[in-house]
């Protein structure tokens, strides 16, 4: 595992309507409204934490990410920060301590951080570093919960036996990440192999053409070499 692990958690403006399209697709995609990450050593010590808002300059907040997570288009005026100065010491961080990167519902973080620095004109350091999401694990260790994967309040109650205070901020939630995390470390639940296994890609990719257009496309190549052929051969 990584000398460092960074625990990420983001609040965003809604969801994304397609998870496949690409971050310059217009109204696709939401927007980081809270964004706070924590770094700790391997050993589980904390190193530095991070917590920001983001001025709403380019959007808006649905009402329903409002109801979840309380933040107004108000409090974000007033506490916010630029989005690429926030972007900026992440990549910043990311860059300094190449750590394995952990969320809860890590999908939606690495997009959100990928759309943050796509929006703040950054390059994205993510695709070169490993990812892990406690969400995932979930599926593996308490399918009798009931459910597909746990929520971080669920795991959260299920490893202490008390209730996550505050839970839809982002410093909290990154926190308590970080604390199921090494708790099931601890219990030799999430092992070496356990975090190699679940690494996994969530870059977008390109669409291949399908074979049919592939092989309509390859058809015309060929006929229009023919044609030049012919035509310099006859002139």
């Amino acid at each position: 595992m990584k000398e460092y692990l960074l625990f990420v958690d983001t609040e965003t403006s809604g969801l994304p309507k397609d998870w496949n399209k690409p971050y310059s697709a217009v109204g696709n995609w939401p927007y980081i409204v809270q964004l706070a990450w924590v770094v700790y050593t391997r050993e589980g010590e904390e190193v530095k934490q991070e917590n920001h808002y983001i001025k709403p300059l380019d959007y808006g907040i649905t009402d329903v990410s409002r109801e979840i997570h309380g933040i107004s288009d108000e409090y974000l005026m007033e506490h916010g920060k630029a989005r690429r100065l926030v972007m900026q010491q992440l990549h910043k961080d990311l860059l300094h301590y190449q750590p394995l990167i952990v969320g809860h519902f890590m999908q939606l973080d690495y997009h959100m951080m990928g759309l943050g620095f796509y929006r703040a004109g950054l390059s994205n350091p993510l695709t070169s570093l490993p990812t892990f999401c406690t969400m995932q694990l979930t599926h593996n260790f308490y399918r009798e919960s009931g459910y597909k994967y746990m929520r971080l309040e669920q795991l959260y109650l299920k490893l202490f036996g008390t209730k996550l205070e505050q839970q839809h901020d982002a410093l909290v939630d990154a926190t308590a990440t970080a604390r199921c995390f090494f708790e099931l470390w601890r219990r030799g639940e999430i092992t070496e192999s356990v975090v190699a296994r679940q690494r996994q890609s969530y870059a977008l990719k390109e669409k291949e053409p399908t074979d049919g257009a592939g092989r309509r496309i390859m058809i015309f190549l060929v006929l229009a070499s023919l044609a030049l052929l012919l035509y310099f051969f006859f002139k």
